[in-house]
């Protein structure tokens, strides 16, 4: 029988403790960089045709594609994320003011039409009078503490302005670079992909590709169609501060909340200040605006990968509970890629099954 040679377990067990050390070392000094990669990543994936496009138009020259892909980018993304995030920050007062505001109104009963909307009608009158009867102090006496929770948010935030700029610039950076070299990298991942796991395992990073550029059309050109048409109908029924609602709405909708959170109590407002044409007009609008997303999402998605809609949608909304923001891009590219690998192995599997059995 042969002895074990020690001296190569010593040597395997050196080697491998040095490469969990550098793998270990190499993530603690790209760390703060990471949600500014991803971010880029998904941004010149999604945008990546639109590159093409652009290269084509200008003789082929990469350098001014580039170029011109990232002041678009400056133009089109960072520059109203930030000016969003500004203005929610600089108006986080006017929440705690409306609030008081609200002491000094009167609730209307509701109005006879209320109780003959479909499916909801009598369960929206019996609400609206309950409120109604209620009066303005009781409602304040419920709206006032997450109100000032909601105010003292938004303020905390305004300390990481800074901090977002700053990851909003190494974006723009990172996305320029991969603008410049994305034919190498994307050669070199699909390379490692092939020396990992072979064809198969190509095509699932293939496909994971796919599956960012879906979610990122889905979710943000959704998010901005509605909260655009939300802030139109806010602007028109002479909603105050409809530019601060507009922001937050984009928000909101970016998250998977949707409009109704800001287009609810805009019309409960409407209403309550006896403006019941302006509110009828708004709360019509706000049912297209509202549903528009079960439409224009799932096209968007279907244009980037052909998957499931139903994973996407868990994908989207487990991958922003469990890692945030940026979940929404990771939860559906990870449950594609596991999605894909699964349904591989079950028609190989049924392959192998000799026919008749």
């Amino acid at each position: 029988m042969r002895e074990p040679n020690y001296r190569d377990i010593t040597h395997t067990t050196l080697t491998v403790l040095l490469i969990a050390i550098l793998i270990v070392a190499v993530f603690g000094i790209l760390r703060p960089f990471i949600p500014a990669f991803v971010w880029a990543t998904t941004i010149v994936v999604t945008t990546w045709p639109v590159l093409l496009r652009v290269q084509a138009r200008l003789w082929g020259k990469r350098g001014l594609a580039t170029l011109v892909m990232t002041v678009a980018l400056l133009l089109v993304l960072v520059i109203p994320f930030w000016i969003a995030l500004a203005t929610i920050v600089d108006n986080a007062h006017r929440i705690d003011d409306l609030a008081e505001s609200l002491r000094t109104s009167t609730v209307p009963p509701p109005p006879s039409w209320a109780q003959n909307v479909p499916m909801i009608g009598p369960k929206l009158s019996t609400a609206w009078q309950e409120v109604a009867t209620a009066g303005p102090e009781g409602i304040i006496s419920q709206i006032k503490p997450y109100s000032g929770k909601v105010a003292k948010w938004f303020v905390d935030q305004a300390g990481n302005l800074g901090k977002i700029f700053i990851q909003f610039l190494l974006t723009v950076i990172i996305s320029a670079i991969l603008y410049t070299t994305g034919d190498t990298a994307a050669d070199g991942i699909c390379r490692f992909a092939r020396r990992l796991g072979g064809r198969r395992s190509e095509e699932v990073t293939i496909l994971a590709g796919k599956a960012i550029r879906g979610v990122a059309l889905g979710v943000v050109v959704t998010a901005l169609a509605q909260s655009i048409l939300g802030g139109i109908g806010l602007a028109v029924t002479g909603v105050p501060s409809a530019a601060v609602l507009t922001a937050v709405m984009f928000m909101l909708c970016v998250a998977q909340l949707g409009p109704g959170l800001v287009l609810i109590p805009a019309i409960i407002w409407l209403f309550w200040g006896n403006h019941n044409m302006a509110g009828s007009v708004l709360l019509v609008w706000s049912l297209v605006v509202g549903t528009l997303d079960n439409v224009l999402r799932p096209v968007l998605i279907k244009k980037g990968a052909d998957l499931p809609l139903l994973l996407v949608f868990a994908g989207v909304i487990g991958g922003l509970i469990a890692f945030g923001i940026v979940g929404i891009f990771i939860g559906p590219v990870v449950l594609a890629v596991a999605f894909t690998l699964l349904k591989a192995w079950v028609e190989e599997e049924g392959a192998d099954v000799p026919e008749g059995t």
